[in-house]
Parts: structure tokens; C-alpha cells; sequence
């Protein structure tokens, strides 16, 4: 493999702006993926596979390079070279790259690799809560399986056509696709692709969802007709799955703090053509007060450390500090103290995270059930995929039944 300069100097100029200016890596990568036209999809490929690679392995890299906390693109070439030696790649002979221990590398990955916390990646302290959480075995099977590239998984919008439909037409733009067994809206890329450049994206045919997180949807059991309230909607991959459910019918009330995602979700419901989506933002307690006891299913995706999805964005782990944890799991109690007020008797609540750690899970739905505002609910059952054990996206799900 012949490196190209204006790609590596693309690659470093984004690690730049993730580690030393906080931005986040799908968006840079993105702005990245932009700066040049002529790129082709090798290229474009190249860029965004191997900035995620080296953001993932940021500390492994670091210990190898012996880098500290400084990345300044000198320590940004000795990352990538460390990157590129391990994948076999040659050095081409630029200024960037004198003086890089390119002989001490391998040695050195092979003494950090016995050593769980370099091996995987990953800061002291969200090793211990990890191990402490779900134990050793568990945790370093997650660990390992949270580090390999995620696949891409798309859901067919049933509002729009069917998944054999969907299937043939990509394939037609040169895409082929898999079936999932035990997901009947799901369709996964057999190589990587550059998905929303097709036809079938812009009629609206499907969105990129994981197969773990199209289960969430499903685990309402909502019915055409009914009301449904997405309490933490976002941009609304989840409501829209629910438009697709409920057939268009009946009413879905999309709630965010964020006007933003909310009018990101209202262009995604009318390429989708999902018209039974209603979004309202959450400007003050009366948003909430004005929908008690009114719907007969609510949803709390609730927003999380996102564990579950770090094969997806791995620069979550830097991002993340002890302190937010007790943050996030406030906030999430709070949550389902609050907007569990919105369900009808006999109504049904599913709250759900992307995380595998139980204190965001189990024990959140455990500690709301014992109390006051938790008694009038039952747990009907309960599901936590872990990513080594399914291939697919870490989550959480559990369905309260209201009396």
C-alpha cells in the first residue's frame, strides 16, 4: 500500500481536531470527507477507516509512541506511523516522519498488548468501572468486541416499499446486502458503502439503524392507532421506525430539548413520508404536565455513557470523565421519575440506553420501581444485548406495564 501525502496530511488534520479542539469524530470526519472533490471512495474510505482506527487506539498508540498528553503534529505523525508499521505499511521518506522509533514498535505492542487497559484501549478508570460493573470475563469480551469496526446495518422503511424491493434495487447501485436472521426490517452491507449517495436514500427507502436498536421500537408493542409519546426523540430514528409500525396511523408525539434534532427529524419524516409525527419541543415543564396520563405507550431512550456503541464512536471513551456517570444516572432516574407520568392506565413504558453497564439499566428500572412514583408499574420483561455475544450494538431495554 503506496501512502499518498494529501490524504495522511487529511487524516492528521482531523485527529488534530478530535483530540486537541474536542470536536467530534463523525462530524470532523464528515467536514473532512468534503474538502476535496476529487477524492474517490478509496480515498474517502482511507481517510475516515483510518482516523476512527487511530482514535480508537489512541492509548495504545500513545504508550507505543511514547506520547503524553501533548498532540502536536509532530506527536500526530509518530501516531499514525505507529498505526501504519503495525499494518505493514511502508514509511515513505518524508520530513514528517524522521526520528520515529519504527524498529521498537512491534516490540513494544507486544509487551503492551498482555496488559488489558493498553491492549484494549481504554482509560484506568472506565476499566475498573467496566470490570466492577460486569466483571472481568464479561468486561474483556465487551472490550475486544467494542473495538472491531461496526457493520452497517440499514432499516427498511415499510412505509415506502419491503425489504426484498429495497434489496434488489441497491443491489442494482452496485450494493449488495444480507438478511438478518430474527430482524425482518433489517438489511446488512456485505462491504462498506457510501449509502446515502443512492437512489433509494433519497426516496426515503430505508435509514442506517443498528439491528440492536431497531428492537426498541418492536419492544412497544405499538399498534396503528394508538398514541405513542417518544420522550427523548433526538433526530428521530426511533419515531420514525414507529410511523413505519403504527402504519401512519394513529399519533406520535416526538419531545427533545433540542430544536435542532427536532427539525432534523421533521426533514427525515418527509423523506420517509411518515405524516403521523408530531414534534414538540420541551421548553418548560408544562410540555410534560400537558400529556400526563394521555398516552398508551412511552418510550425514555435515555440519554447515556453510549458504552454500547463504541465501535461506532470511539471517541466516546476520551470524551467521557468519571464525574459524568453519576451526572447521567441522575438524569436518568429523573427521567423516568417524570415522563413515566405520561402514561395511561394500562399503558406501557420501555426505557431503554445503549449502555452495558447495569447501574444505567437494570438498576435504574429497579430503583424506579421501588418508588412512590414507580408503584403503579410492573416489569413486564426485560433484554440487555451485549455486543460480544450478538455482533450487534450494546443496549438495554426493559417494558413497564402500568396497573
Amino acid at each position: 500500500m503506496r501512502l499518498h501525502r494529501n490524504l495522511v496530511f487529511a487524516v492528521i488534520d482531523t485527529l488534530d481536531s478530535i483530540f486537541n479542539k474536542e470536536a467530534y469524530a463523525d462530524k470532523e470526519i464528515s467536514k473532512t470527507l468534503k474538502r476535496d472533490e476529487r477524492w474517490g471512495s478509496r480515498d474517502r474510505s482511507f481517510i475516515a477507516e483510518t482516523t476512527y482506527d487511530i482514535v480508537r487506539w489512541k492509548r495504545l498508540y500513545s504508550e507505543i509512541a511514547d506520547i503524553n498528553k501533548h498532540y502536536s503534529r509532530t506527536n500526530l505523525f509518530r501516531l499514525f506511523t505507529v498505526w501504519a508499521t503495525l499494518r505493514g505499511i511502508e514509511i515513505p521518506a518524508w520530513k514528517q516522519f524522521e526520528d520515529t522509533p519504527t524498529r521498537k514498535i512491534k516490540g513494544k505492542f507486544d509487551e503492551l498488548s498482555k496488559i488489558r487497559k493498553y491492549r484494549e484501549s481504554i482509560p484506568d478508570w472506565l476499566d475498573e468501572l467496566g470490570e466492577e460493573q460486569l466483571g472481568s470475563d464479561v468486561w474483556e469480551k465487551e472490550l475486544a468486541a467494542l473495538n472491531q469496526q461496526a457493520p452497517v446495518i440499514l432499516r427498511v422503511n415499510t412505509l415506502q416499499t419491503n425489504k426484498a424491493k429495497l434489496q434488489l434495487e441497491l443491489e442494482k447501485e452496485g450494493i449488495d446486502t444480507l438478511f438478518i436472521d430474527g430482524f425482518p426490517d433489517a438489511l446488512q452491507l456485505s462491504n462498506r458503502a457510501n449509502v446515502f449517495a443512492t437512489k433509494c436514500f433519497e426516496k426515503g427507502w430505508f435509514e442506517v439503524q443498528d439491528a440492536s436498536s431497531q428492537k426498541v421500537s418492536k419492544y412497544l408493542s405499538p399498534k396503528a392507532g394508538m398514541r405513542v409519546v417518544d420522550t427523548c426523540a433526538g433526530a428521530g430514528g426511533k419515531t420514525l421506525h414507529l410511523s413505519a409500525i403504527t402504519e401512519n396511523k394513529g399519533q406520535l408525539i416526538a419531545l427533545d430539548i433540542f430544536p435542532q434534532k427536532l427539525k432534523e427529524l421533521k426533514r427525515r419524516a418527509k423523506r420517509a413520508g411518515a405524516h403521523n409525527i408530531e414534534t414538540r419541543l420541551i421548553d418548560s415543564t408544562k410540555v410534560i404536565k400537558k400529556l400526563h396520563e394521555s398516552a398508551d405507550a412511552v418510550l425514555i431512550d435515555a440519554p447515556c455513557t453510549g458504552l454500547g456503541v463504541l465501535r461506532r464512536n470511539p471517541d466516546a471513551k476520551w470524551k467521557l470523565k468519571p464525574s459524568f456517570i453519576e451526572e447521567i444516572t441522575n438524569k436518568q432516574q429523573d427521567l423516568l421519575r417524570d415522563y413515566s407520568k405520561i402514561v395511561k392506565k394500562g399503558g406501557t413504558l420501555v426505557y431503554a440506553t445503549c449502555s452495558i453497564l447495569p447501574i444505567e439499566n437494570e438498576k435504574q428500572v429497579e430503583a424506579f420501581l421501588a418508588s412512590e412514583d414507580g408503584a403503579d408499574f410492573q416489569l413486564a420483561k426485560e433484554e440487555k444485548v451485549l455486543v460480544s455475544e450478538t455482533g450487534h450494538d450494546g443496549f438495554y431495554m426493559a417494558k413497564l406495564l402500568k396497573k
